[in-house]
């Protein structure tokens, strides 16, 4: 699930801005499971994607776009 920032920075500025919905949505489900079973059974998943949404908000920070 992880993406390189390498790999990042080979997608447009639209690719990007579509993959950081789809992670901000994964992420909000991922969230829900934890709160209505409360269990983290999937801490690591939960991790790599806020990371992976980091990485592309600062790589589009870094091309002047706005989120």
């Amino acid at each position: 699930m992880e993406i390189k920032a390498k790999d990042i920075r080979a997608l447009p500025d639209s690719a990007l801005k579509v993959k950081l919905n789809e992670l901000s949505l994964e992420l909000g489900i991922e969230r829900r499971k934890i709160a209505s079973t409360g269990v983290a059974s999937k801490v690591v998943k939960t991790r790599e994607i806020k990371r992976t949404v980091a990485r592309i908000k600062t790589i589009l920070k870094e091309r002047g776009v706005k989120v």
